[in-house]
């Protein structure tokens, strides 16, 4: 049986915000900028080029090639500092601010999860925390690789999995916050097909007793 082509990590961010996004972009191959992605493309151009560095005794590569075979997932670290030791520590940079709200904000803690499994399974070093840089806000977050945040790197890679082999677009999130900044809102169109399913098509289209 052939295996099934690595996911991107990026994929794990995308379905952790909105499965339908994440079917948008990985499943149907569209993409669409808006200003929140332009923004996060100019806070990418600064750690996108590869390069490496010594710093206060931390190693630091920019735009690290990770995988990990036994997760099936391929992608790029936009930050990795290497303690003395060669303990990896990830830091993914993000547009906007620290302080964006918890549920939103545990999309991005996947991915830096992610990262991290894939420095492990490299290095063959444990690696129990990372950090999230958010530029408007010039400072990062702390995000401790906890066995929970781990188990949901797993179960979130089985459900793009499966979406990408059952080719079934998810329907739209029922939360208007993550619709509001989506760059795709246009494509998903989630309040004419809110509206379409609240349709009584029970009735004749021309029933004069309506």
């Amino acid at each position: 049986m052939e295996e099934p082509d690595p996911l991107p990590l990026s994929a794990l961010q995308h379905w952790a915000y909105c499965p339908r996004q994440c079917g948008l972009i990985h499943l149907e191959q569209a993409f669409d900028d808006n200003l929140h992605t332009q923004r996060g493309h100019a806070v990418h151009a600064l750690v996108d080029k590869p390069g490496v560095e010594e710093r206060k005794g931390l190693r630091i590569e920019r735009a690290l090639p990770l995988w990990s075979d036994v997760l099936g997932l391929i992608g790029k670290a936009d930050v990795v500092e290497f303690e003395p030791d060669g303990t990896p520590y990830p830091v993914e940079y993000k547009h906007g601010s620290r302080d964006k709200a918890a549920d939103i904000a545990a999309c991005d803690d996947i991915q830096l999860a992610a990262q991290a499994l894939c420095l492990q399974s490299m290095t063959g070093r444990a690696v129990s925390e990372g950090a999230l840089y958010y530029a408007s806000s010039r400072r990062r977050r702390i995000v401790p690789i906890t066995d929970a945040l781990r188990a949901q790197v797993v179960e979130t890679a089985h459900a793009v999995r499966a979406m990408l082999a059952s080719a079934t677009l998810p329907p739209p999130t029922q939360d208007v916050r993550r619709c509001k900044g989506c760059s795709l809102r246009e494509r998903c169109q989630p309040e004419a097909l809110a509206r379409l399913q609240a349709a009584d098509f029970s009735r004749a289209p021309f029933d004069p007793d309506a």
